[in-house]
């Protein structure tokens, strides 16, 4: 009787090393779980060829080399025992270890079919499913390998093996126990493929979903570096007029013509505090960029951070009824920089178009996240927008260049480790939910994006 150990791969991960060498820890994590199915499959294959053994023998009374058949069962549980302390220590998974783990099936199978009547023993046809495994597990040349392999046990079987004492008469069609032993084999083998196939193309479906999204990242990410680079050009070069409107507003606060009318000076004051307004974004985009103004990133607390957040974001936004909720416990310390401060910005602007009579703002801590929420009452996201949120782009506005504000929202976030979600209301409105990790903002790390 023989052996039989499918490969059963998890339908979530294959080993990118044997199909396509692209994503290293997918691959990895990937590899284990499946030398692990391998092993846990092989200690239901030694279970069944027990009861196989003990069937075929108590009931058709058929004499079987028990001692040597066992002998080849314990070597097979102590190669078990071995892989399995050996991977459940260690967790990479090298194309060579997965091949030989896969010899070792092959080898099973035929020493048992070796001691069981050879090529006349109706399971020999049970080396198809090794070659079925070897061609979607294995490249290229460790399929052909394996194949060969099997042909060359399976012919040395033809040769030589132990003749099987049962009644072969194929001449009794489905009666004979040959035919019923045939039958009983192509079911095992049709039912694993189809099994085992399915699986395997899910696992390949999914497995392209996931390198589609690292592409599709990749792709995003390499539209914000240049973005970066346009912005900070951009600075560079709004530096100069600025510098030159501010000298010009001093001369004319300065004007005795000005100064005799209030309603002027209180006009150019204003202009003076917007121009001070874009010199500091200009500061802010040369700081992300790495080539500050004069301005670092500080050490602060968390609360301490957001209070003074929200107190400059109120000073230049005419917000009708703004709520702040800020629950995070006073002296927890973290390191922000220009970047942190400008993405919890563009939501709270986002918001704030939506929605410019009422806002909410809430901060709170969920044991190692740091959890901002900001609420709205505007007309919330179309179904399409929240389908496609984090898309550059992808804005209700209608306007050409919207939607880049929340893309970068997002992929700060996911750079930082955290994650961003939106959702409607019931009662109308929407909700942006920002979440980060602690230690990225901790006051030993500091934050890099």
């Amino acid at each position: 009787m023989p052996l039989s150990s499918p490969l059963n791969v998890p339908p979530r991960d294959v080993p990118g090393p044997l199909i396509a060498p692209t994503e290293t820890a997918v691959d990895s994590a990937a590899g284990h779980k499946i030398m692990q199915q391998l092993i846990h499959l092989r200690w239901i294959a030694v279970v069944g060829q027990i009861a196989t053994i003990v069937f075929v023998t108590q009931v058709f009374r058929i004499r079987l080399p028990i001692a040597e058949m066992c002998m080849v069962l314990a070597v097979l549980i102590a190669f078990n025992v071995g892989s399995h302390l050996r991977w459940h220590e260690k967790r990479e998974v090298s194309y060579p270890e997965l091949f030989f783990a896969l010899l070792v099936d092959v080898a099973g199978l035929t020493l048992l079919l070796y001691f069981s009547g050879g090529i006349v023993n109706p399971f020999a046809f049970l080396f198809l499913l090794q070659v079925s495994i070897g061609a979607v597990m294995l490249r290229r040349r460790g399929a052909w390998a394996i194949a060969g392999i099997t042909l060359l046990c399976l012919s040395g079987l033809a040769i030589h093996s132990l003749p099987l004492q049962w009644p072969f008469d194929p001449e009794r069609g489905i009666e004979s126990l040959y035919i019923q032993g045939m039958l009983l084999c192509f079911a095992l083998n049709g039912g694993l493929l189809v099994y085992f196939i399915t699986r395997i193309m899910s696992s390949l479906r999914d497995r392209d979903a996931q390198l589609a999204e690292l592409r599709q990242r990749a792709v995003e990410e390499e539209h914000i570096v240049r973005m970066g680079l346009l912005a900070s050009g951009a600075a560079h070069e709004l530096g100069t007029p600025l510098a030159t409107l501010s000298v010009i507003l001093g001369d004319w606060k300065r004007l005795p013509e000005i100064r005799k009318h209030p309603d002027l000076l209180e006009e150019v004051g204003e202009m003076q505090t917007q121009l001070a307004r874009c010199k500091s974004i200009v500061s802010a985009i040369l700081l992300s960029a790495g080539e500050t103004r004069g301005e670092s990133s500080k050490r602060t607390t968390v609360r301490g951070f957001l209070d003074t957040l929200v107190e400059e974001w109120r000073a230049s936004r005419q917000v009708e009824a703004f709520e702040y909720t800020n629950a995070i416990e006073p002296g927890l310390p973290a390191v922000f920089d220009e970047t942190v401060r400008q993405m919890i910005w563009n939501v709270l602007d986002n918001a704030f178009e939506a929605s410019p009579a009422w806002l909410r703002f809430e901060a709170q801590r969920d044991d190692s996240r740091l959890v901002l929420r900001v609420s709205d009452r505007g007309p919330g996201f179309d179904p399409d927008i929240l389908a496609q949120f984090g898309k550059p782009y992808a804005s209700s506005k209608g306007q050409p260049g919207r939607g880049l504000g929340l893309f970068l929202v997002v992929n700060v976030a996911r750079t930082l480790g955290g994650s961003v979600v939106a959702r409607n209301r019931e009662e109308g409105g929407a909700v942006v939910e920002l979440t980060l990790p602690l230690a990225s903002i901790d006051s030993g790390s500091g934050v890099q994006v």
